[in-house]
């Protein structure tokens, strides 16, 4: 069989991601086609895939205005960017691979599933904490019964104060004008994954959440508007951006995203911390989205689930299960061997189950605890028919799961439960 043919609108730090894994199995995949208007990345992808000239472009337009020469096409630009380029992507006769989330607004999230249903293409959306070890796993010791019936969830996105800070304040999405809202961007993950756990549709949601420290009124006194420019806490803020980005000569995904370079020296990370946002005050951003949410869901069998989201930790996601039988405690983060605590309700005694995990666990740097590398694995049996639309989170499931974040937030906004369905009978329908 020869390789699934591949070109990737996109190469950020999540496109150069897939794409990479995909180098890694030549049988699988052929990356021949990129589009991304930064020129170090794009000559990037071009080298390593070895991919003709006349095969790279600087706009999704401009690869999208030629005739269909692959099978598969990676959507990983802004979120705001991802609606027109799936939408001529699939009339052209794409399948995709379609970075989360789907799309910022709830309208362009129904219309791009609608035009996969219209066009009979295949979307799968990249929610990549299904596709870890640790996850699986957490799955199937849900459905093989251990714990009974599930009654409820307690779920915790620990973010990380310093992922908070680079990402969702200095960063990409720290402006909901910019990109999308907290919820969407970073826990339509854990909203996928508490969905597909439960098993069941959500009845109900409601939220409550805020930007409460990230915020000018909060800044030391004299502090200026850049790290650089003689803060009285410089060696003690943990966001100081000079000891994040260039002293820290190692970590070099750090210097690589705050400067939008693929081999940035000393030089271009200072210029960066001269120039751009990732160089200002902590305080001092244009950022508008909360930094810490919860939200509450109660499933048509009456199954109730609180997912918390918040900056203020050291970083990782864990979770407590409480069925009918016993009680599940989840770390992802933990060392092998020790993510699940069970607690037996007839034996009255914990014990650690056995299980396969991802040693990383998932962090501003990591793979996602496997999930990356899963991601392209389901893929590529998803297209080849290995496995059903049931087995992967495709476009409808995956659109699904999107209006009820769309909702939580809705709810927090406005101060009232609300019932995802009628989002469902709005946008999907």
């Amino acid at each position: 069989m020869e390789p699934i043919k591949v070109i990737v609108i996109g190469a950020g730090d999540r496109g150069r991601t897939y794409t990479n894994i995909m180098k890694s199995h030549p049988d699988k995949f052929k990356v021949v086609g990129v589009a991304e208007p930064i020129v170090s990345r794009r000559e990037s992808v071009k080298e390593i895939h070895d991919i003709p000239e006349e095969n790279c472009y600087v706009t999704w337009e401009h690869i999208l205005d030629r005739p269909k020469f692959a099978d598969v096409a990676i959507i990983s630009t802004m979120d705001q960017l991802h609606f027109e380029p799936a939408m001529k992507a699939l009339e052209l006769g794409y399948d995709l691979l379609l970075e989360k989330p789907v799309s910022p607004s709830p309208e362009e999230c129904g219309m791009i599933y609608k035009q996969a249903e219209k066009y009979g293409r295949k979307i799968m959306v990249c929610h990549v904490l299904r596709y870890t070890p640790y996850f699986m796993q957490l799955k199937k010791i849900i459905d093989d019964g251990l714990l009974g019936n599930v009654v409820s969830i307690n779920h915790t996105e620990a973010v990380g104060n310093v992922h908070q800070s680079h990402s969702f304040v200095r960063g990409n999405w720290g402006n909901s004008g910019r990109a999308s809202f907290m919820l969407l961007q970073k826990c339509c993950h854990d909203i996928d994954i508490l969905q597909w756990l439960v098993g069941k549709k959500c009845d109900k949601i409601q939220s409550f959440g805020s930007l409460s420290y990230f915020r000018e009124e909060n800044a030391p006194d004299g502090a200026p508007e850049r790290c650089l420019e003689g803060c009285p806490e410089y060696d003690t803020c943990p966001y100081n951006s000079v000891k994040l980005y260039y002293d820290d000569k190692k970590n070099g995904w750090f210097r690589w995203a705050s400067t939008q370079m693929v081999n940035p020296t000393d030089e271009d990370v200072m210029n960066a911390l001269k120039t751009t946002q990732y160089g200002k005050c902590i305080f001092k951003c244009d950022n508008d989205v909360v930094d810490h949410q919860t939200v509450n869901m109660e499933f048509e069998d009456k199954s109730t689930v609180l997912l918390t989201m918040c900056a203020f930790t050291k970083g990782g996601r864990y979770s407590d299960i409480m069925g009918t039988k016993g009680m599940l405690h989840c770390e992802m983060g933990a060392e092998s061997g020790k993510q699940f605590r069970f607690y037996d309700f007839v034996t009255k005694e914990f014990r650690y189950l056995d299980a396969e995990i991802a040693v990383t666990g998932d962090s501003i740097t990591s793979g996602h605890g496997g999930g990356d590398t899963g991601t392209v694995d389901a893929l590529y049996k998803y297209l080849t028919g290995e496995l059903g639309k049931d087995d992967v989170s495709e476009i409808g499931i995956s659109c699904y799961n999107h209006m009820l974040v769309f909702a939580a937030e809705d709810s927090r906004v406005q101060g009232r439960i609300i019932e995802p369905k009628d989002y469902v009978e709005k946008y999907m329908k």
